[in-house]
């Protein structure tokens, strides 16, 4: 006898399973971005020239005050390699199999995403809860980021922690005898 029953090739269950794993690899995209958020508050929160948690100093309060300038971009640039080592350490694991160089382009892009939104949110909190800058300054004297390479230091610091790290996973197997 005959069986009529028609089978499903096993393609199409691998294509069903594959759509929830790409759905999160887009997660590497959009938590940089999203703490890119919380990074540009903390920015503010602690930067000479705006709430100045980090130095406490009343002369670098100011934001108008060339001496808090480098104060300033070291903050941002700190909280940038920080938040990159922390997301280059995650993806340590998920680097194996399918869709590897998917995470890890995703997670590049969510660090540039990030680091752009942390120097915006930065800058917003600095208009919304800091002091009006004085207009007889000229708009380079409030509370801004005098050198955009710290913006790439997220990403540079994914793709450092990733390198380093799938090194030492390479170098750590043991040879074939």
């Amino acid at each position: 006898m005959t069986d009529s029953t028609v089978h499903v090739p096993a393609v199409a269950e691998q294509i069903s399973a594959s759509k929830p794993r790409r759905s999160k690899d887009v997660l590497w995209l959009v938590l940089p971005a999203a703490l890119g958020v919380v990074a540009g508050f903390i920015w503010w929160l602690l930067a000479p020239g705006g709430l100045n948690l980090v130095s406490g100093n009343p002369d670098l309060a100011n934001a108008a005050n060339p001496d808090s300038w480098l104060p300033r971009d070291l903050v941002l640039a700190a909280l940038m390699l920080l938040a990159g080592c922390l997301t280059g350490v995650m993806l340590d694991g998920k680097l194996n199999g399918d869709g590897a160089a998917r995470r890890l382009a995703f997670a590049l892009l969510g660090g540039a995403l990030g680091a752009v939104f942390a120097w915006l949110v930065g800058l917003l909190a600095a208009q919304l809860l800091g002091p009006a800058p004085d207009p007889a300054l000229g708009p380079g004297f409030g509370f801004t980021l005098r050198s955009y390479a710290v913006l790439v230091l997220w990403p540079a610091a994914i793709a450092f922690i990733t390198f380093v790290l799938a090194l030492f996973g390479v170098l750590s197997k043991k040879p074939v005898k």
